[in-house]
Parts: C-alpha cells; structure tokens; sequence
C-alpha cells in the first residue's frame, strides 16, 4: 500500500495569493505537478485544512484539482476535516470525505452526531476499505478554535468499528496531531485529549495515523500505533527559527507512505520544486508568540463552543 499524504491546503475562494502572499491553489498544482511521475499509488490521504476560508469554492476547486491527478492514477481520495474547515460546506462538495477516483462516494458508515443527527453540521467521521486496510477518517475540529478534540460519540463510535478487525489493518486519518515536540504551541494546537484517544485504539488492529496541522514533519507513536504528521502544502513551519518564536516559510511538501512492507510504515517526505522556497511566509516574535500561547491558553475548555471556524 502506497499512500500520498497531503495536509492543509488552506484554499480559498478565489485562486490568487491571501494575506502573506502565497497562492495556496499554485502551491496544490504545483505539488501535484511535481509528482506527475509518481503513478504507484493506492490511495491519497488529505488530513484537515482544506480550505483556509471555509468556502464552498475552496472544496469544490480542491475536489477537481486532486480529482484529476487520482483518476489517472485510479486512487481513491480520503480526506477529512481542520480547524479552518467548514463541515456544512465541507459535505456539500466533498460528502463523507471518502472518495473514489472520480469523486464517487464510497464511505461503508458514516457516524451519526446525537446533537445534530443527519444534518450537515455534524461530525464528519467514516469508514471504508481499499485494498484490504482500513481507512477510518475522525473530526477533531472545535468549531471556531485552533486547537483539536475527538468527542466521547466519535471514540464509541471507532471503538465498535475497531471491534473487529480488518484484514490488513487499520488507518486513521484526522487533523491535530496527539504528540508533539514538547514545544508550548504544540502543546496549545494539538489534541487535548490524546489519553482518550489512546483508550480507544489500545490492542486493536490500527497500524498508523496520519495527521497534519502542525505544517512540519514529525514522528512518534500512539499506544504502539506510529504516528505520522505531514507538512504543509500552503507553507510549512521552520525549526530554525530562533527559540520561543513561530516562522512559517514557503515550499509546499508531501509524504510518500508505504505499508505491507516488511520495514513498513516508511515514510518520505516529498518536496515541491519552488524557486521561492524557504522564504518567510510569516513570522512571530517571541512577544508574539507569548501573546498568542496566553490568549489559546484563556479560552473556555474544548467541546464547549459553537459556530463556525474562523479563517
């Protein structure tokens, strides 16, 4: 099993550079572009953060672009949500997030919300099977916050699906990574409630995770499932950066995963050919960044808000 993993996208309406100067729809062409020669693939993974603004346009116009590179390639698409994403329009264009090659919906089950049952601004967890292994896609999304949760429905829900095994095993693909580097806005961003998690997948047949935000590559595990966080197509953050400040710098990048290997999961981290990579997209100051931890940290528990995500 060949996986190419892509996370946050962030397109928008209209196809043209946002607020720091980037073209998030250029960035997603031309990853895709890059990769042209790349045609082993089984599946594409895109975790969270498809659209920056939440608009319909950004799905729709992401669908199409991604739908082109998987029916030459007969890849099935699985993606899920963000914390920039917008559930209702999120569906609207994109279903459960479990596509064929040609935009066809072939989730097996999708989770019923008992606070918004069968209404677009549920949660948007599903279920299918490609090639043996299964894909489990869950919704961290906190609408209107940067951070990440997976509710006390959607970790029944995985634990009745995780019952019974699949024949190659399990995936799971949502967006807030549960590890981090030990670095306060990590800490801040990520899942705050990784233990849950952990409950959940304890002993059961999940082989990997697959999540982005975090716009670096990072790995680490889960219980003994690994766990892997792809970079950013949009921007990707640098480590370089002076300590307790945040840069963010252009270059939009992938991961080749493989599985069913003897050595598996492998991971490769992929790299799109921009003359402009590596220069700053934006930067906070530590001043900044201490601002920003602070205002994160003062917010009201996660779980407990309503309404739309903010760009």
């Amino acid at each position: 099993m060949r996986i190419l993993h892509l996370s946050d996208t962030h397109l928008q309406r209209t196809d043209s550079p946002h607020a720091h100067g980037v073209n998030a729809t250029q960035a997603l062409r031309g990853m895709l572009a890059d990769l042209r020669s790349m045609r082993d693939i089984d599946a594409i993974v895109i975790s969270g953060d498809i659209a920056d603004d939440g608009s319909l346009e950004a799905y729709t116009a992401t669908r199409d672009i991604v739908r082109a590179f998987a029916l030459e390639r007969d890849a099935p698409v699985i993606y899920s949500t963000g914390n920039h994403d917008e559930r209702r329009a999120f569906t609207q264009a994109l279903g459960s997030g479990h596509l064929g090659p040609a935009g066809d919906e072939r989730a097996e089950a999708v989770i019923t919300s008992p606070d918004t049952p069968d209404t677009p601004d549920g949660e948007r967890a599903a279920v299918s099977l490609i090639d043996g292994y299964r894909f489990i896609t869950l919704d961290s999304l906190v609408p209107g916050k940067v951070y990440g949760r997976i509710t006390r429905t959607q970790l029944d829900w995985l634990r009745d699906i995780l019952h019974t095994p699949a024949p190659r095993g399990t995936v799971l693909v949502f967006h807030h990574p549960p590890i981090n580097l030990d670095i306060e806005i990590q800490r801040v961003l990520g899942l705050q409630n990784p233990s849950d998690l952990s409950d959940a997948v304890r002993g059961t047949d999940v082989q990997l995770i697959l999540c982005g935000h975090f716009h670096l590559q990072l790995f680490g595990h889960l219980e003994s499932a690994p766990v892997w966080v792809t970079p950013g197509v949009v921007n990707r953050i640098d480590l370089t950066a002076p300590a307790d400040t945040n840069r963010a710098v252009r270059g939009a990048s992938a991961t080749l995963v493989h599985l069913g290997t003897p050595h598996s999961p492998l991971f490769h981290t992929l790299h799109a050919r921009d003359p402009h990579t590596g220069e700053t997209v934006h930067e906070l100051d530590e001043a900044q960044l201490r601002s920003a931890i602070a205002k994160l940290r003062a917010e009201p528990l996660p779980g407990k808000q309503n309404g739309r995500p903010t760009p």
